[in-house]
């Protein structure tokens, strides 16, 4: 029985289970056993034949995938928002490779790609879906394009399918220490109280991952699917913004209906509607920050700028600028919402702000 077979029978057996106290130690153990199998299929091994992948190198302040079924429009939207040109045309299909943009906004350079269509079973490598979803993993934000004249059923397919690859959407990872050991054997310790998670679940779950000597702290009320996703530490957690392209083809009574699902954007590649607002929530879901530079004595450099992530430090600042600068770093001065009082002579740990104005000093 091939791997695929194998799955299949876990996922029959999963359905057919009734869901209650009874049954959550069985299904916890067959989820153990289901993520387990796909992480087989996916790294199949040095053996496999290589195929032809599509991935482009990484440019620019972020990267955004934007991955859909056939023919929803991502090729159509590419084209509004970047100048790159890809092929737009009535039939399904017509995007066979990766296709990078470039959107500039607030002086960043947002890298966005358009994958092509995914098809149901993608995770399985049908319809070249494992290259796409593997391109997706490398991305800051995904893009989730949607037909707003199709069913809801769409979003549930695609999210099943990057869930099936170890995606895991607008979510955090799980709020617990795992940490793998030579001997000792298995020491589990919870701050809080666990509905679902029991100690026997834990241990057998780790044993079927061959794991027999670990330390497990779990700080917060966490499912089995989550803790399968700790124990395998190879899950990606990225932001997501689901975007209803055709909305000029539904009532203004649906439209008003999709536009207040969180994370989610609604538009229409054809009319030109709405565009401007997606890639402000492009912008504020990749949680970039501007900051200006100054020298000593002079005006700060409003035109240029550094685009940096949230939640960076001075420290960061001074590798944006230049590699060799934290080596020769003395101290900085900060104008901005980071700061008490303007200026503010800070070190390198210090927390910048969205428009703030750094000047750093060397040691001399």
């Amino acid at each position: 029985m091939g791997i695929l077979e194998k799955i299949a029978d876990i996922e029959k057996e999963i359905s057919k289970t009734q869901k209650n106290k009874a049954t959550e130690y069985h299904l916890g153990l067959l989820k153990a056993k289901l993520a387990k199998y796909r992480v087989q299929l996916l790294d199949p091994g040095k053996t496999a034949a290589k195929g032809e992948g599509f991935d482009v190198m990484k440019s620019g302040d972020a990267r955004v995938a934007l991955i859909g079924f056939p023919s929803v429009g991502k090729s159509t939207l590419l084209n509004k928002l970047t100048n790159t040109h890809s092929e737009a045309c009535a039939y399904e299909f017509t995007t066979l490779t990766c296709i990078p943009g470039k959107i500039e906004y607030n002086g960043a350079n947002i890298q966005l790609l358009d994958l092509p269509g995914i098809i149901e079973g993608a995770a399985q490598g049908k319809g070249r879906g494992r290259q796409v979803i593997a391109v997706a993993r490398t991305a800051d934000l995904i893009m989730i394009m949607l037909d707003a004249t199709k069913s809801v059923t769409q979003r549930e397919l695609l999210e099943a399918e990057l869930e099936a690859v170890g995606i895991r959407l607008n979510t955090q990872r799980p709020n617990v220490y795992f940490k793998i050991k030579t001997g000792g054997g298995l020491s589990i310790n919870a701050t809080c109280k666990l509905t679902t998670l029991t100690e026997k679940m834990v241990q057998h779950i780790l044993h079927d991952y061959r794991i027999f000597n670990a330390e497990v702290l779990i700080r917060e009320d966490i499912t089995v699917d989550q803790f399968i996703d700790v124990v395998l530490g190879n899950r990606k957690y990225i932001q997501c913004i689901y975007c209803y392209n055709k909305i000029d083809s539904i009532t203004i009574e649906q439209v008003d209906e999709l536009a207040r699902t969180p994370n989610t954007v609604v538009m229409s590649c054809e009319m030109d509607l709405n565009t401007d607002y997606l890639v402000e929530t492009i912008w504020k879901n990749l949680n970039l920050l501007r900051v200006y530079t100054k020298k000593r004595g002079e005006y700060p450099d409003f035109e240029g700028g550094l685009i940096i992530r949230s939640g960076s430090t001075i420290e960061h600042v001074c590798h944006a600028i230049h590699r060799s600068l934290v080596a020769e770093f003395k101290y900085a001065l900060v104008w901005g919402r980071s700061t008490k009082h303007n200026p503010q002579r800070v070190g390198l740990s210090h927390l910048v702000e969205n428009e703030d104005v750094i000047q750093v000093v060397k040691r001399r």
